[in-house]
């Protein structure tokens, strides 16, 4: 363990890799403090860059466009009262408050600073957790990984809000997706069309990107009214003097919001936003003036942006050990990993694998050291790319998408791939299904699969000895309890909130 933390810190610590997670975190920062463009987004358009990387390099890259794409979020909802990223909601709860009344700077260097407590509190978490994690997976067989593959489905209920069948149909999409190539048992083509750049499945990357950045792009396309006026706010702007005292205001709300946003990051599907509104509340108990938040409390800035922070380290655990991205960015990060030959579980934490995957778990804690210094001293400057109009930065985006999906294979059907899937995500959005259990669909309906058959084939092809074996053996059951209120808890909060609302 020791050997493997001191590769990490020298690999991390290479002046390219230092490049890279500086250069990651300000792209992260930018996306995060434009409305509409989300840290998913800036992670899915730099897979195809991160390619031609070292592995170490490439995946540095996204962790410091991962942390630094979920703190920009907090800029614009300080400034304009216009979240960036959805868990920076509740940052402009008091953040906006301060900034009316003068004190934007102190609510941008509080909010960098919660920040990068709860991201390095993340950081030591993953960086602990996930080995021991890693090693129990090895205990997984065919059917603990088919029954882990339906519990990662069953996130879908809890990703879907309010309108769980449209979740629903959006992860049977995402499975029919999956289902793309050749069968993995008798090697028939399913869905391919005559096409024989779909032999080998449904390129993740260029699939990825589509549903979540070109998407994005025509949504922004069409919405030419996006540029949002922050002068006023930045004239607000004062001269606020940095003080020690800034970087350790709220000790106890950054550990205690930092270890909220970590357990819900590792809950899978629960999200930065539950975070962040965990942590709003966890800061409001804390508080020496809970009544004064929601009119401008500084420590009401600090307890969301921990939390949400927080979310980042806690959402890889269960992505890097056992193959279930924790929300969508995480699920995206794991197309990342898959891309550059790595597989979660078990052989991310082995001698091999080591000198890429600890270098990547150290980017995160030097990814949240150059947000802190970023958001202390730059912040107004990353505020001031909203003033540009939305369909100007959208052709700029879609260049670097084409090449970046070009670039991963070289080849043009990855392209077309892309903009087809782009076309359906947008009409998805536009039809109010949410495209993230598209992609748990499209990435664990073959484990599910290859899981079951597998299974099969162990059990002489007896389907009756098959599910057999999926309640009798231990893990197997508790994950199939985990699966079962997984599914109800999300049913029963819409059905209690529908007879409230009717009361």
């Amino acid at each position: 363990m020791i050997e493997n933390i001191v590769i990490g810190i020298t690999v991390a610590c290479q002046p390219v890799n230092l490049m890279a997670v500086i250069a990651g975190t300000v792209l992260g920062i930018v996306f995060g403090a434009l409305p509409g463009l989300t840290a998913t987004m800036g992670v899915a358009v730099l897979i195809p860059i991160s390619y031609g990387m070292n592995p170490a390099t490439g995946l540095i890259l996204l962790a410091g466009i991962y942390c630094g794409g979920i703190y920009g979020g907090s800029i614009s909802a300080i400034l304009i009262n216009t979240p960036g990223t959805p868990s920076a909601a509740a940052t402009g709860w008091d953040g906006h408050p301060m900034a009316r009344k003068g004190h934007a700077k102190e609510a941008l260097i509080e909010a960098a600073v919660a920040s990068h407590w709860g991201g390095q509190v993340s950081a030591l978490a993953l960086l602990f957790i996930a080995p021991p994690l890693a090693a129990f997976s090895l205990r997984f067989g065919p059917q603990e990984s088919f029954m882990m593959g339906v519990f990662g489905l069953t996130i879908i209920a809890s990703l879907s809000g309010k309108d769980i069948l449209k979740g629903l149909i959006s992860g049977a999409l995402g499975m029919l997706l999956g289902s793309v190539g050749m069968d993995p048992q008798y090697g028939f083509t399913r869905y391919t069309f005559g096409q024989m750049s779909l032999l080998t499945g449904m390129p993740l990357v260029p699939a990825l990107v589509g549903l979540f950045s070109i998407s994005q792009i025509l949504t922004m396309v069409v919405d030419k009214t996006g540029t949002v006026n922050i002068d006023s706010s930045l004239s607000k702007v004062n001269r606020y003097k940095l003080s020690f005292r800034d970087l350790v205001m709220y000790p106890k709300t950054y550990a205690l919001c930092g270890i909220i946003g970590t357990i819900v990051g590792i809950i899978p599907a629960a999200g930065g936003s539950i975070g962040a509104f965990m942590g709003y509340d966890a800061a409001r108990r804390l508080s020496k003036t809970p009544e004064e938040f929601g009119k401008g409390c500084r420590d009401g800035v600090a307890g969301p942006e921990a939390a949400n922070n927080a979310v980042t380290g806690g959402s890889l655990i269960p992505m890097l050990t056992l193959g279930i991205p924790g929300n969508a960015v995480s699920a995206i990060m794991m197309g990342a990993f898959m891309l550059h030959g790595m597989i979660p579980g078990h052989e991310l934490f082995s001698a091999a694998r080591a000198p890429v995957t600890y270098p990547f778990i150290m980017g995160f804690f030097l990814a949240n050291i150059t947000l802190l210094t970023c958001g202390v001293f730059a912040s107004e400057q990353f505020a001031k790319v909203n003033r540009i109009p939305q369909h100007f930065l959208a052709p700029g985006i879609l260049v670097l998408t084409v090449i970046g999906a070009l670039a991963v294979n070289n080849s043009y059907p990855d392209v077309y791939i892309m903009m087809i899937m782009g076309v359906v995500g947008y009409f998805l959005r536009c039809m109010n299904y949410d495209v993230s259990p598209v992609v748990l669909g499209f990435i664990l309906g073959p484990i599910v699969e290859r899981g079951f058959m597998r299974t099969l084939i162990i059990n002489r092809g007896s389907v009756g000895a098959a599910m057999l074996s999926f309640v009798t053996r231990p893990i197997c059951i508790v994950l199939l309890v985990l699966s079962i209120l997984s599914v109800v808890a999300p049913v029963y909060a819409a059905l209690k909130a529908k007879k409230t609302a009717k009361a």
